[in-house]
């Protein structure tokens, strides 16, 4: 009789892993400088803060909140704040470094940071969600500020939240400096100081960087299939611009639904939809709902996970049968997954590039603040693209001078510019 063996568990490893991995791989591709490895190793400063929040129920809960600040040897930290229930310590600590590899490579006057809020925010009012935001920025208190620590929408945050988060911060200081604290955070509504285009800033680049990449490899567009994974700000704006370039959408995927048509979908009908039902997909009548579990594995060219980290691994890597991989969420394929995608040809657009027309929107938001100054959208949309087509030229030039691929390359161009400022400033004292 033949014994039956145990199927080996799936090899799964968390985000701050993945990051420290690839950092260290980069680190030696290049020869990083030992002591600037060490001090880009190290997050600066972990804050985690326990605060009451009293809910319309007139019951009070405690909530968890964190901010993790990696490096801001580059200029003030900058990173979203997210509230989801996967946010921890860990969580924030992975996607802090990520923000400083990702300010790095766009040339902007940022470190990294990232944190958020322990919470499932469908199980609040609205009501409850602005002071569960008001109390965690007073919590914060002065770990944040405009020349410090800019924060940012994130998963599950937004222009709203943001706009709460400035008005809090700003009432906490004396009536003569108010004004000069609004640009504590970036992504905030255009009536308060925000940017005209930040809504659709990270969309818009992965976009610009799926374009840079076809006109690299000689590939047409219109026509082209591709799905999305996650239909937040980020999934539907770059289903809508790749749409305006000719493609096709005919697959989506969130955690309420997975939704499929070889014919397309129609993306503004699906966002509309998706407003009015809470923003969720389930039981949307302009396409067949389909497997999840057979989403990856969908007859296309381009791919854009959108959603969380961590999900294309090798249980569902070997599946994908694109072209391309355009990263739209923080580490969406982990180690596993990405080694199977280079072993089949998919390309892949790393993350620090892909998605970094959100915080290269966020650094015009900052500066439109503290200039004074108010720009027009297609002035702004026209700037991010600018960056991003510099960015994507360095992470292509550093790949090939070191024959790696486009993440190492992304990493070893960002790497390079902290070790220059290190080696220029020195190490007090």
């Amino acid at each position: 009789m033949a014994t039956q063996t145990k199927e080996k568990p799936a090899r799964k490893e968390g985000m701050y892993e993945v990051v420290m991995e690839q950092f260290a791989h980069a680190a030696d591709i290049m020869n990083l400088d030992p002591g600037v490895r060490k001090i880009l190793s190290k997050t600066n400063t972990e804050i985690e803060v326990n605060f009451p929040v009293r809910l319309d129920n007139g019951k009070i809960e405690v909530f968890t909140g964190y901010r993790v600040q990696h490096n801001n040897a580059l200029g003030p930290y900058k990173g979203g704040l997210r509230y989801h229930d996967t946010v921890d310590l860990d969580a924030a600590r992975a996607l802090a470094i990520w923000m400083t590899w990702k300010t790095a490579l766009a040339g902007l006057p940022f470190g990294g940071a990232k944190g958020g809020i322990h919470i499932n925010p469908k199980n609040y009012s609205k009501s409850e969600l602005e002071r569960i935001t008001r109390r965690f920025t007073y919590a914060l208190g002065d770990n944040i500020g405009p020349d410090l620590d800019i924060p940012a929408p994130d998963v599950n945050t937004n222009a709203q939240i943001m706009a709460w988060i400035a008005d809090t911060f700003s009432s906490t200081k004396s009536p003569s400096t108010r004004f000069v604290n609004l640009h504590v955070v970036t992504g905030k509504p255009v009536g308060a100081g925000g940017l005209a285009g930040r809504d659709r800033a990270t969309g818009f680049g992965v976009v610009s960087n799926i374009k840079f990449w076809a006109k690299h490899k000689g590939f047409n567009l219109k026509g082209a299939k591709f799905i999305v994974q996650g239909f937040g700000n980020v999934g539907y704006w770059t289903a809508h611009f790749l749409i305006k370039e000719g493609a096709k959408l005919i697959a989506v995927q969130d955690v309420s639904a997975t939704l499929h048509d070889e014919k397309g979908i129609d993306a503004e009908a699906l966002l509309k939809y998706s407003m009015d039902n809470g923003r969720s997909l389930k039981g949307y009548k302009g396409a067949k709902e389909y497997d999840p579990a057979a989403f990856w594995g969908l007859d296309c060219e381009i791919v854009v996970p959108a959603a969380l980290g961590n999900q294309i691994t090798e249980q569902n890597a070997g599946a994908i049968k694109a072209k391309l991989v355009a990263e739209g969420a923080n580490g969406p394929t982990d180690i596993h997954g990405e080694a199977i995608l280079k072993k089949n040809g998919v390309d892949i657009i790393p993350d620090i590039l892909c998605n970094s027309g959100g915080v290269i929107g966020s650094y015009y938001e900052w500066l439109q603040n503290k200039r004074a100054e108010i720009w027009k959208i297609d002035q702004v949309l026209e700037m991010i693209h600018d960056k991003l087509e510099t960015s994507f030229e360095k992470v292509v030039a550093e790949a090939k001078a070191h024959k790696v691929d486009w993440r190492m390359g992304a990493y070893i161009a960002a790497l390079r510019r902290l070790e220059d400022t290190y080696m220029d400033r020195g190490i007090f004292p």
